[in-house]
């Protein structure tokens, strides 16, 4: 996956074919907070300066900023699909966190 990151800040991005530009949205968080440019290049610039101006803000105004991801996923599977993902991560030599950690991150091509 390609994926534009800045400071632990990752961006969903589209081209409209209206505006002739890139747009793009700081990704995994609830604030809502967009940027754009004509050009790869232009885009990063917008993107990282969006994310620098979020930070700035939130200091400025005593606001925490809001973390993309915390790491922590809470999940309910079924106990068959939990005991084999046990023996799987098992015969791998690997904790369950590890396991699933590694498939997760094959699935999502990380």
């Amino acid at each position: 996956m390609n994926t534009m990151t800045h400071k632990g800040y990752a961006a969903t991005i589209e081209y409209s074919d209206d505006d002739g530009c890139f747009i793009g949205h700081i990704a995994g968080i609830k604030d809502r907070i967009g940027f754009h440019g004509e050009s790869v290049t232009e885009l990063r610039e917008a993107f990282e300066e969006a994310v620098e101006d979020y930070l700035e803000t939130c200091a400025a105004i005593g606001k925490e900023p809001q973390k993309p991801y915390s790491g922590r996923l809470m999940l309910r599977i079924p106990p068959e699909l939990h005991a084999s993902i046990a023996t799987a991560s098992q015969v791998s030599g690997k904790s369950i966190n590890q396991w699933i950690s590694g498939v997760l991150a094959q699935a999502a091509r990380y």
